[in-house]
């Protein structure tokens, strides 16, 4: 297995972003999302993340014509860390089928409001979205339309009112890590779309994919790309070998 980690590595230009390049050959490019901007074009018309990497790999590489950058998985507008992109059709092709057999692997460090039930648990739900307001609600077992959703999350210490999760996500439905843990009482510190009873407008959501697990598509070599958060708030509640030794 290889790891790939957030640290001095080079930076790729998207426009007048820049990103921090985790992993890169022919077949992939693993990034360091930032927070707040759009994997894909959505209806604020903001610059996103696919298209500002098109650019990219366009300009370095001198490539004539459209660029292909596949989307293999998602996250959340204001979630950042690391993400994984294909460079060719195949690649993608094969990223999605390590998807869809469960090879790939994602964890997220997270802060939430309080402590779950227990230092160690799954949670299991399901999951209905409404498309309209782009919410996401738990209800019943069998409901139409309804998703299950599971994660398993373990506690890894807490701090002034807060504790820092390390989420194993089993599922990858809409707003599921925030959902599900809303609704055991522990809403995302910065999240106002489902704890807005206990945040305040203009917080940042503290929720970041931090490490991203896959047999590459073509060598089948086990790659992790590795992401650490920043050292803001209320990240810096815990020193960074904390975060660090959650991924272990």
């Amino acid at each position: 297995m290889t790891q790939h980690s957030s640290g001095n590595n080079e930076a790729v230009s998207g426009g007048s972003q820049r990103f921090e390049v985790l992993y890169e050959d022919n077949h992939l490019l693993g990034i360091v999302k930032p927070v707040n901007i759009p994997v894909q074009e959505d209806a604020t018309g903001d610059p996103d993340l696919l298209n500002l990497l098109k650019e990219d790999v366009k300009e370095r590489f001198n490539k004539p014509g459209n660029v292909y950058i596949g989307l293999v998985h998602r996250l959340d507008r204001p979630v950042g860390g690391a993400m994984i992109f294909a460079k060719t059709s195949k690649a993608a092709s094969r990223l999605s089928e390590s998807v869809r057999t469960h090879g790939f692997h994602k964890v997220y460090l997270t802060v939430v409001h309080g402590k779950p039930p227990a230092t160690r648990g799954r949670l299991t739900d399901t999951l209905l979205k409404d498309a309209k307001s782009n919410t996401v609600t738990v209800v019943r077992k069998g409901t139409p339309g309804g998703k299950e959703a599971i994660l398993d999350y373990t506690v890894l210490d807490s701090a002034e009112g807060y504790s820092l999760l390390k989420i194993d996500l089993l599922t990858g439905r809409s707003h599921q890590i925030r959902v599900q843990l809303s609704s055991i009482g522990c809403p995302l510190y910065g999240d106002q779309k489902y704890g807005a009873s206990v945040n305040r407008p203009g917080q940042q959501i503290a929720l970041w994919s931090a490490l991203v697990g896959f047999p590459h598509p073509v060598t089948k070599e086990e790659v992790e790309l590795i992401s650490l958060p920043p050292q803001t708030h209320p990240w810096d509640l815990w020193p960074r070998e904390t975060l660090q030794e959650g991924l272990s």
